[in-house]
């Protein structure tokens, strides 16, 4: 547990951007003094943990330098599926002691590492029903060495690590200080999008029920959008932050294309020839059949002198049923031709494991007897235009961008209005890491 203080450093090292909010004690309010973006340095972080914690710390003093931050003490996630394991497990109910002891041998029968050396931790959640007889936990392990390398980056920075947390207890902090007023009595699906992983969690209020971790993340989008147009990931990246806006038809088509089976389409009205039918066809008789012959199938004839065509009756001839009826009006989905479109269409498979992933993990929840009320959307990935009402459509519930800086006191110097509003969704973990001096 971390001291007491009036004031700390909120750090969030991503694989594509190091974040920084610093967050001062205003009486019983959280102030946040200080905010930060930096790239990451190339090759120094990626989905499983930092590598080159000289880089980062470098980059790290230097966005730190630039917000203007001077809280000297900073809590730290530590983040990466080879970097941490965070579990909840349900337990029998027992004293401390007891729980103390049964946590041990669950932490030493999950270690998923090749590293001996690990560091633990575990924390009852809280609010069971006092009439079960079992309780909630959420445990973490991290390898020793993941621990020292982020401290080593903090450390490069000037800086003290005061606490190191896990991403999804962060945001559960965030929950109850900016968003406790509206989703403190629901359940909700935070989906955290990175550039090479997304988090999935579960809460009721701020208590975490489901944590989960995915490898499909905004890189992934990046990538479908310079296939698709033959570009640089970098001019890729550029085009999807400025023009991908994901059309509202999106989510209304198959695969965003005509459905073949559907009641339109060239194929609609036409009817198959069946042997063993009653019905006649247009040239079943065979003076029909010689008429048809004689005067359509060879065109090139020459006329008889001596017929009298005066003295032949005037027959009408039945229509011939066109074997198609007139092709449907095609759809949106194919009449769109407008960037955004092309751009959706290149991302469309990547949006479809995407949604997958999060109704797997939604699924698997009501599966245990729960029930999902919102899904909030955050982190880099969520500024995609239009995803949120994508999502809404595609999963059937209310879906909405997070705002992490909702609700608190907003007092930064060195950054424009503008360029908080951009990014506000990005900061949602280290405000989380930030707030944790207003909890034990």
């Amino acid at each position: 547990m971390a001291k007491k203080l009036s004031s700390a450093l909120g750090i969030d090292i991503g694989s594509q951007k190091i974040k920084v909010c610093e967050i001062r004690s205003r009486g019983k309010d959280p102030e946040i003094t200080a905010l930060g973006i930096i790239d990451t340095p190339e090759g120094a972080v990626d989905h499983t943990g930092v590598y080159n914690s000289d880089a980062v710390g470098s980059a790290l003093k230097q966005v730190l330098s630039q917000s203007g931050a001077s809280a000297s003490q900073a809590v730290i996630t530590v983040a990466g599926q080879a970097s941490v394991l965070v579990r909840t497990l349900e337990v029998p109910k027992m004293n401390s002691t007891e729980l103390t002891e049964h946590m041990q041998w669950e932490i030493n029968r999950n270690i998923p590492f090749a590293e001996s050396t690990i560091v633990s931790d575990f924390r009852p959640l809280g609010g069971d029903d006092p009439n079960s007889p079992n309780m909630e936990v959420v445990m973490a392990i991290a390898p020793q060495s993941a621990i020292d390398t982020i401290i080593a980056c903090v450390k490069k920075a000037g800086r003290s690590t005061s606490a190191i947390d896990v991403e999804p207890l962060s945001m559960a902090r965030s929950i109850n200080k900016s968003y406790g007023d509206v989703l403190g009595d629901k359940t909700v699906c935070m989906v955290d999008i990175g550039h090479k992983s997304t988090s999935i969690n579960i809460y009721h209020g701020d208590r975490l029920l489901m944590p989960r971790q995915v490898p499909v993340g905004g890189e992934l989008f990046t990538k479908a959008i310079s296939d698709a147009f033959a570009i640089p990931v970098q001019d890729a990246e550029a085009m999807k932050l400025e023009h991908c806006q994901i059309p509202d038809w999106a989510g209304t088509q198959t695969g965003g294309g005509m459905d073949p089976f559907g009641g339109g389409g060239v194929t609609a009205g036409f009817q198959a020839y069946n042997p063993f039918s009653d019905d006649v066809l247009p040239f079943a008789s065979p003076a029909a059949a010689d008429s048809f012959e004689s005067d359509v199938a060879n065109p090139f004839a020459a006329p008889n002198p001596f017929d009298d065509p005066s003295n032949e009756p005037i027959v009408e001839a039945d229509p011939i049923p066109a074997p198609f009826a007139e092709p449907a009006s095609p759809s949106l989905a194919e009449t769109d031709n407008s960037q955004a479109a092309q751009i959706y269409h290149a991302i469309a498979p990547i949006l479809d494991e995407f949604v997958s992933e999060i109704r797997r993990s939604i699924d698997y929840y009501r599966s245990r007897g729960g029930d999902i009320e919102a899904v909030e959307l955050c982190g880099g990935g969520a500024k995609l235009g239009g995803l949120s009402e994508y999502l809404s459509k595609a999963l059937g519930m209310h879906c909405e961008s997070y705002d992490p800086l909702r609700r608190l006191n907003l007092n930064v110097r060195k950054v424009a209005p503008a360029y908080v509003e951009e990014h506000k969704q990005e900061f949602a973990v280290a405000v989380g890491n930030g707030l944790h001096i207003f909890f034990d």
